[in-house]
């Protein structure tokens, strides 16, 4: 019977050292696994279709969270408002959402990148010949979300505009197929992915003048240096290997979107 107890508690103590073990590791599990944040709602870029999740960004965050050395992302939806708290609160360690590269946002972010540089334009319905710019929307209803640059580029510079924020850009866009808005703003390479979505096929067009220039950076935790790094070299690997463009052209190719030159990463600090 003793013999028995003292088996006994050799196997308890083995198992105790064993979850403790687990417990300081995070487990094989999750140091195997990646939290990065995109978005759900835009065709050709970040957009969940099913269970799978489909666009530029996708796949890009696929190849770095690869070359970090992770086997398994774990998607998580990073609406516009929110990206930073994700980032501070630790929900994700990076982001991937067409996320534009602000002194505003560094002040409480890093960003690896840029991985891609697009330009703010109008997403207005086929037939409206009477938008062609940003200078042309004066009394107009336009539409953009919550927590944008392109909100915030439209109320600082063009004041007569009547803004209306959505939370997202897809609400947006129906928004502007019903009439009940005359223009959607965001950046051309979001805009060309809702033109070219069945849904709203032939009924959108986008204006095709972009006049701000959007660096689209990898939000991650305010000074990690290292990871900025480590994120750099697998954009710039991407890159050099012909599966940045690749990407870009499987994805956003299909809307009729001029593919550009690949872009220099900025030095991490």
């Amino acid at each position: 019977m003793i013999k028995q107890l003292k088996v006994l508690a050799v196997a308890a103590a083995l198992a105790l050292t064993g979850s403790l073990a687990a417990c300081n590791t995070g487990g094989a599990a999750d140091s195997d696994t990646i939290n990065i944040g995109i978005k759900f709602d835009q065709p050709g870029l970040g957009q969940k279709v099913g269970n799978d999740y489909q666009g530029f960004d996708v796949d890009v965050a696929r190849y770095v969270a690869k070359e970090l050395g992770y086997k398994n992302v774990n998607f998580l939806e990073a609406v516009s408002a929110q990206r930073e708290n994700m980032i501070m609160g630790g929900q994700v360690k990076l982001i991937f959402a067409t996320y534009s590269i602000t002194d505003t946002r560094k002040e409480k972010v890093s960003f690896a990148g840029p991985y891609f540089v697009a330009g703010q334009d109008l997403l207005v319905r086929a037939d409206d010949t009477s938008i062609t710019g940003p200078e042309t929307m004066a009394g107009k209803k336009l539409c953009s979300v919550t927590g944008s640059t392109s909100a915030e580029n439209m109320q600082k510079d063009y004041p007569d505009v009547q803004l209306q924020k959505f939370d997202s850009y897809s609400k947006c866009a129906a928004a502007v197929v019903n009439g009940s808005i005359d223009a959607l703003t965001t950046d051309d390479v979001i805009l060309a992915g809702f033109a070219a979505q069945a849904d709203f096929k032939g009924k959108l067009k986008v204006v095709g003048q972009p006049w701000t220039e959007e660096r689209y950076g990898v939000g991650l935790k305010k000074g990690d240096v290292e990871l900025c790094t480590k994120v750099n070299a697998a954009i710039a690997k991407m890159i050099s290997s012909g599966e940045w463009k690749a990407a870009l052209e499987k994805n956003v190719g299909p809307s009729g979107y001029a593919i550009p030159e690949a872009p220099a990463q900025d030095a991490c600090s």
